[in-house]
């Protein structure tokens, strides 16, 4: 009887050995997961459900905070909104193990993160950087600055076509690898046209690869996340 107890203690041990050595992360970079206006760091579940099923562990997923949640129009990448991102940028960083760091964003998201990696130079630190259903090029329905819709966030610091913010993103690199995920049936990047200046306006200049799904604004955050992880762990 005391055998089998003995044995019994040994294999719990070895089991909670095995988990704990599970529970480690492995050596990946670190990532930083930028919302989209209005919405909540809870939106890139889906991703980080993904990215957890592949190896990654919480502690090497960012999910920064930033603007408000009931006012989409107040909100621009001013730099309060701009410090919350590169906080999370520079934590990521500190931590990593590989000495590299992957950015995915999503909406506005993908603007904000290119102004906070621009502020901190950081483009030689990012392996991969992926925008999902960004405007990188302005959005038609915010007008063409200083004739732009008028709100802080189709204002000089946000989404209007020619903007300074807009200008200020344009034909720079964010990373080793970069990339956009986007699609032509977009509810909000879309309205008026996708196109700006002849180009779909979530195409990121000088980009590795883009990729179009038959999805809405909020599906290609949600509905993406097996490409997303292919992309920064290719």
């Amino acid at each position: 009887m005391k055998s089998v107890f003995s044995l019994s203690r040994l294999l719990a041990a070895v089991a909670l050995t095995v988990t704990a050595f599970s529970a480690q992360a492995a050596c990946l970079d670190n990532v930083v997961l930028v919302h989209g206006n209005m919405a909540y760091p809870s939106s890139w579940n889906s991703t980080v459900s993904t990215l957890k099923s592949r190896g990654y562990v919480d502690s090497q997923l960012y999910r920064p905070s930033w603007g408000s949640k009931t006012n989409a129009g107040s909100n621009s990448h001013d730099s309060t909104n701009t410090g919350v991102v590169k906080s999370a940028l520079q934590s990521a960083l500190a931590a990593s193990c590989t000495g590299k760091i992957d950015v995915i964003g999503h909406s506005m998201g993908v603007t904000l993160a290119m102004k906070a990696i621009n502020e901190l130079g950081y483009s030689a630190k990012v392996n991969s950087f992926i925008g999902v259903a960004g405007a990188q090029h302005g959005l038609n329905s915010c007008g063409v600055y200083p004739y732009n819709v008028w709100s802080a966030t189709c204002g000089s610091a946000g989404l209007s076509i020619n903007s300074p913010l807009i200008k200020s993103v344009r034909n720079k690199r964010y990373g080793t690898k970069m990339y956009s995920i986007k699609s032509w049936m977009d509810e909000l990047v879309c309205i008026g046209s996708c196109l700006v200046y002849g180009s779909h306006t979530s195409n990121i200049d000088m980009q590795n690869a883009s990729y179009d799904y038959a999805l809405g604004h909020l599906g290609l955050q949600a509905y993406t996340s097996s490409k997303q992880a292919d992309l920064i762990m290719n």
